[in-house]
């Protein structure tokens, strides 16, 4: 199998991880488990590559919420900072599943924020 697929991914969630000021160690210990997981997955369906990325955020997601609850800015991630009238707010990954060509995506007003990667910017 050809690693570089979950190298990029790993790249561009810590990436955004870092534009939120979330590279933890908790953070990135979860982002390594996800992209182990995932490497797995992927050895299963190598046509799965083009959700990689989409899906190794979204476990990221998921693993700091479960670790921190909704409640604490880090269960929270990513928030989003495109909304100013509405309480605080996480981004979702679209699509659903991943990718191909996964976005971050303001689960209020639906609103694409960014390409995975590209929180930063």
């Amino acid at each position: 199998m050809d690693d570089r697929v979950i190298y990029l991914a790993r790249a561009q969630v810590l990436a955004d991880l870092e534009a939120r000021a979330l590279g933890t160690v908790d953070a990135v210990t979860l982002l390594e488990e996800a992209c182990s997981d995932r490497r797995w997955w992927l050895e299963q369906w190598p046509d799965g590559a083009p959700y990689i990325g989409g899906l190794i955020a979204q476990d990221v997601q998921d693993g700091l919420a479960d670790r921190f609850g909704r409640a604490d800015p880090s269960g929270l991630w990513p928030a989003c900072s495109a909304c100013s009238s509405h309480p605080v707010h996480a981004l979702h990954i679209e699509p659903d599943l991943g990718g191909p060509d996964p976005c971050w995506v303001c689960e209020e007003s639906g609103q694409v924020v960014a390409a995975l990667g590209r929180l930063g910017r």
